[in-house]
């Protein structure tokens, strides 16, 4: 007879970021603690109000039970210590993190030195960033595209690994043919329609960057990228922000910014930006586009619009992602139907919103037992 059974590995340490305050830090903290581990909560330092609330909801959850509220602690500190001593202890058995890929790296091989005190080898679930590309055919239906690229590129600011931040567009004629330059023409437009404004009024389509830091960063890339000599970069759009609105809201904005004429192998091209920064490549030719969207060290997301049943079917087979979309944005992963998750350097783990994610957090077991007993000794009572 042949038994399977999963056991909890122990202690989760969950570490979230801040784009997604809520969201991410209780998917991975209820998936642990479902699983019967006990769960250690790190949250960005920016959303301490929130994870503090969450971690009275899990509690009451707990006691309602008949659990002990001490399952889920929620721990607090600067984000780099705090983060590397949780997942260098050796009574951590599982880390769940969602960040950048630097962090995520540094945390992956730190989770990776085993003393002669731990018993265990560490589970590590780690999803990481992106530098998601959107290809336009020659023959898409542009009134679908761009409306797509807008939102992937410019809802929420920017500030989704899964944002689209570039977009490849397919003109045979080269980098300033009709096709390449009609996408930018109308997305320029499109984009211009938008609102930038505070979060808390409805008219409202763009809000803040998450902080000052993170606007005067890329503020900084951009400029310095445009002002390299003979650069072939060309801004197309920079929505100003709206005289008074940092005044008035006490945050941060910067207004999205379209740049064109970007080599694939440009830092524009290469490096996640975080906000609402889009770039334009060219590609002559449908392949080629796969290729430079393939050409990246992150393999989140992408997408295609095309008419071209070929075209989608040989997207399916070689844009090396974890999330591919076809003739829709590339953001707004649902859960149980678009399970998300990293592939590649993106994410070192199973997808998060699928029926395998919760696997992460057990041990598996088996056991096989000859049943074909020659005699048999019945249990005698003492």
């Amino acid at each position: 007879m042949d038994e399977l059974w999963h056991e909890p590995r122990g202690v989760a340490v969950v570490i979230a970021p801040w784009n997604f305050p809520l969201a991410i830090l209780c998917g991975m903290a209820t998936a642990a603690l479902v699983t019967g581990n006990a769960v250690v909560m790190k949250p960005a330092a920016q959303t301490l109000a929130i994870a503090h609330r969450l971690h009275q909801i899990l509690q009451e959850a707990l006691a309602a039970h008949g659990a002990s509220v001490e399952a889920v602690q929620l721990c607090t500190g600067p984000g780099g210590s705090t983060g590397a001593a949780l997942v260098a202890d050796p009574r951590v058995a599982v880390v769940a993190f969602t960040g950048s890929q630097e962090v995520g790296l540094a945390l992956v091989a730190r989770a990776g030195i085993t003393p002669a005190s731990q018993p265990h080898l560490k589970q590590v679930v780690c999803e990481m960033g992106g530098k998601n590309a959107l290809i336009v055919d020659t023959n898409a239906d542009l009134d679908e595209a761009v409306a797509a690229v807008r939102a992937s590129a410019f809802g929420y600011q920017g500030q989704k690994c899964s944002a689209c931040s570039r977009l490849i567009v397919v003109d045979p004629h080269g980098p300033e043919g009709p096709a390449i330059r009609a996408v930018v023409r109308r997305l320029v437009q499109a984009t211009r329609t938008w609102r930038l404004g505070d979060p808390r009024d409805p008219a409202t389509d763009l809000g803040p960057m998450i902080d000052a830091a993170a606007r005067d960063r890329l503020q900084a890339t951009l400029q310095a990228a445009l002002a390299e000599p003979g650069t072939p970069l060309r801004l197309e759009l920079a929505m100003a922000v709206p005289a008074g609105l940092e005044e008035a809201t006490g945050r941060a904005y910067l207004g999205p910014h379209i740049v064109s004429g970007v080599p694939p192998e440009h830092p524009l091209a290469q490096e996640e930006l975080f906000g609402p920064v889009l770039v334009v490549l060219h590609a002559a030719s449908f392949e080629a586009a796969l290729a430079i969207a393939n050409d990246s060290p992150y393999r989140l997301t992408a997408g295609v619009f095309s008419r071209r049943p070929a075209h989608l079917e040989l997207a399916r087979r070689r844009l090396r992602v974890g999330n591919l979309y076809l003739n829709r944005g590339i953001t707004g992963a649902v859960v149980g139907r678009h399970p998300f998750g990293g592939f590649g350097r993106s994410g070192g783990g199973s997808k998060a919103g699928g029926a395998d994610y919760l696997l992460h957090f057990v041990w598996p077991r088996s056991c096989a037992e000859n049943i074909l007993r020659r005699g048999f000794t019945p249990e005698l009572e003492s």
